[in-house]
């Protein structure tokens, strides 16, 4: 008998404690959780990266006519894009950092 009640107890404690968090307003960032481009990158690595996938990241970062990629020993994609009409070459590493030269 003595279980049954503290069950009961316990049960009613916790539900009453959910009703009162979802009661409460989310509470959105003062800023969005933006991460800061690495200034060390390219990063060497094991990079998993197809080729389709290298070029389509590069694309995304806002490069054009993308050429030539080849991973490189450091696990390095590299080749060739346009950006802004001008001919660069770019990189992507296994985290995903764009960069170019």
């Amino acid at each position: 008998m003595k279980r049954t009640i503290l069950t009961a107890f316990a049960v009613a404690a916790l539900g009453t404690a959910a009703m009162a968090q979802s009661q409460t307003p989310a509470v959105a960032p003062a800023t969005p959780n933006v991460q800061a481009p690495n200034t060390q990158a390219p990063v060497p690595g094991a990079n998993s990266f197809t080729e389709a996938q290298a070029k389509d990241r590069i694309e995304d970062a806002g490069f054009t006519a993308v050429a030539d990629l080849v991973k490189n020993d450091k696990g390095i994609w590299v080749g060739k894009a346009a950006k802004d009409g001008t001919t660069v070459d770019v990189m992507l590493d296994y985290q995903g950092n764009v960069t170019s030269k």
